[in-house]
């Protein structure tokens, strides 16, 4: 428990994403099928491997100069957003997807920025 305590805010963010997206995977899959399941695996994918790629990018840049720091942030968000869009074109290259367990997993993913202050404090 302390190491959770002990991880960077990003990385604390990378976790709850991954916590969330097992949990709305896992009741897709009880609730629904296996297709559900799958598309929403899909959806949290969608969410985890961008923003993975962001905080990576973001951490190899950390106590630089403040010119390359932004310098990555843009440079990370602008590969985040590609990433996505790839992923979501892969997704929906798939005729068997359910639309709404992938977009609901990869929203739900998404809700764990809303709460990263709360985050933070701990």
């Amino acid at each position: 428990m302390r190491k959770i305590l002990r991880l960077s805010v990003v990385n604390k963010i990378l976790v709850g994403q991954f916590l969330i997206v097992a949990c709305v995977t896992a009741g897709f899959f009880v609730l629904g099928n296996e297709i559900s399941a799958k598309s929403a695996f899909y959806g949290g994918l969608a969410a985890l491997i961008p923003n993975g790629y962001f905080a990576r990018r973001i951490n190899k840049h950390k106590g630089q100069e403040a010119k390359k720091i932004v310098r990555s942030f843009y440079a990370g968000e602008s590969g985040k957003l590609f990433i996505t869009a790839i992923i979501f074109a892969l997704i929906f290259q798939d005729p068997r997807i359910n639309f709404m367990a992938v977009m609901a997993t990869y929203i739900a993913a998404l809700t764990v920025f809303w709460f990263a202050l709360f985050i933070r404090k701990y």
